[in-house]
């Protein structure tokens, strides 16, 4: 579970949950792992690109780091050297099934000798769907529903186009996206705010210019676990403080 999961979510939803990078726990680990007989010590971490490379600097005898949690599609790994001088190599693969990272590690003598990386881009439609799975989640999306005092079917709904966009609409990068934008500028004018904030999350479906906007590319952005939105009233302080805070959760 990503370290700062109490900064960037809201408290109540887990109470009696602890965080922390606690990489001496990490360290114990690994060294368990090597006198077990582990040759190669590979980390699957929900950590971050970020917090990834720093745990690779502050830990002995990691080779491998393949992350998630930042969204980042990592073209090549980062070579961070440890306390020992070893190098670990750091990956990230993207989100939302568009890449698939493979690494091939060239392993003699006891000691990675060299290794491969690829960033593999899915080209979904040109790879036939289980038709097992395919036809579970369309029995699942032709559902007839009830939310929020509304009764629909979710596949007529999802299916539901809103607008054309002008312009490529995307939601990556550490700062902003287009669709960030977009719901920022939706945001002010449908609760009359000077301001918006709308995390960044790295993650969702692009829009095509031209491309007419579904009701599920809204969904594919906004559908969230606590999704409520208020307007409230700011001091410059306090936004000072909401995005020093931001900063110093994402970096």
């Amino acid at each position: 579970a990503f370290p700062y999961t109490p900064i960037a979510n809201p408290q109540w939803m887990f109470p009696d949950w602890s965080f922390g990078i606690r990489h001496d726990d990490m360290q114990r680990t690994v060294n368990e792992a090597r006198a077990e007989g582990a040759e190669i010590v590979v980390v699957l971490s929900h950590n971050g690109m970020d917090v990834d490379i720093k745990l690779a600097q502050i830990t002995r005898g990691i080779d491998v780091i393949l992350g998630g949690h930042t969204h980042d599609a990592v073209p090549a790994p980062m070579e961070v050297r440890d306390p020992d001088g070893n190098v670990c190599l750091v990956a990230n693969g993207g989100s939302n099934g568009k890449f698939l990272g493979v690494m091939d590690l060239d392993f003699r003598n006891g000691r990675i000798q060299g290794y491969q990386y690829r960033l593999l881009p899915i080209f979904a439609n040109l790879i036939d769907a289980d038709p097992e799975m395919a036809s579970y989640i369309d029995n699942m999306r032709n559902q007839t529903v009830t939310y929020d005092g509304q009764t629909f079917n979710m596949a007529e709904r999802l299916s539901e186009e809103l607008a054309v966009t002008e312009d490529l609409l995307y939601r990556r990068g550490n700062f902003n996206g287009t669709f960030d934008q977009l719901i920022c500028d939706a945001l002010m004018e449908q609760i009359d705010a000077e301001i918006a904030f709308s995390p960044g999350f790295r993650w969702g479906t692009s829009v095509l210019p031209g491309s007419p906007i579904t009701f599920e590319h809204v969904m594919d952005q906004t559908g969230l676990t606590y999704p409520a939105v208020t307007r409230n009233g700011m001091t410059g302080e306090m936004i000072k403080f909401i995005l020093e805070d931001i900063g110093d959760n994402l970096f």
